[in-house]
């Protein structure tokens, strides 16, 4: 046996037992409750009118996807303040906001600035996902019922529905929050937290640099990891899971080459 393929089964045999353990020593333990994760928002009715700070917040998120804010760019408070016409106060409240899901790192006597994420780091939170998140879509087929993998093609729906107008913002929210609801659905919080994190480290990244068309296929991924889901195949899951993650890592293209001018700059027929 190759020695790689190997050692990478051993972990992920490690991880299986890991997963397990917990799960055991959560039946002992006070839930968290599910409001206290960040990724997944709540439900919002159509009274409910967006506060200034969510304003402020998908403003600035908005700006940053469509590159007009670029990584590092200084965000001064006051100017944003005088943009919505409100305090600093309330201007600081969407800043702490964007520093929670990591688009805006806040640093001492400096200010706020967009974060930026090397690329190394994208790679190591790409590597621990594909770890993590394989052992789980295996661990959950063996457990999955019917009403959750109607809860599941539900999510699929409002991903499908947002890849298909554009909404940048709330497909990349969409597709993160699957995973999220997968370790949800093992009755796991910690290890919704641990993969809620991991994906808000490279939700910049994404915001950026995912495309409409990888999205788009990001989406067909989820159905068909949702399919073996189904049919309770933890083998496909796992494998299916991996390749996802796999697959959107490479569509991030983190290594970014030297354009082809001739082919950049060459008029369209």
């Amino acid at each position: 046996m190759d020695t790689h393929w190997a050692i990478r089964d051993l972990r992920c045999l490690e991880l299986l037992y890991t997963i397990k353990r917990i799960n055991r020593l959560q039946s002992i333990m006070p839930r968290k409750p599910a409001s206290s994760l960040r990724l997944v928002e709540p439900v919002r009715t159509p009274r409910d009118a967006p506060s200034t700070t969510d304003q402020i917040v998908e403003s600035i998120t908005g700006a940053i996807v469509e590159q007009r804010l670029m990584p590092g760019t200084k965000l001064v408070e006051q100017q944003i303040a005088d943009v919505f016409s409100v305090s600093r106060t309330v201007v600081r409240q969407a800043l702490n906001q964007l520093a929670r899901s990591r688009l805006v790192t806040l640093l001492p006597a400096r200010g706020a600035f967009v974060a930026t994420m090397s690329a190394e780091e994208a790679r190591q939170v790409f590597e621990l996902r594909r770890l993590v998140e394989g052992g789980m879509a295996r661990e959950l087929a063996a457990r999955i019922t019917d009403a959750q993998i109607a809860q599941l093609r539900a999510h699929l729906q409002d991903e499908r529905d947002a890849v298909k107008r554009s909404d940048v913002t709330g497909r990349t929210r969409l597709l993160a929050d699957f995973h999220v609801i997968l370790a949800r659905l093992l009755g796991n919080e910690v290890l919704a937290e641990l993969i809620a994190d991991l994906l808000s480290r490279s939700q910049l990244i994404a915001l950026m640099y995912q495309s409409g068309h990888s999205a788009e296929h990001s989406q067909s991924e989820h159905i068909e990891i949702v399919q073996a889901l189904e049919k309770r195949d933890g083998r496909a899951a796992a494998k299916l899971m991996e390749q996802h993650i796999t697959s959107v890592e490479r569509n991030l293209r983190l290594d970014p080459r030297s354009p082809d001018l001739a082919a950049v700059l060459r008029p369209k027929t």
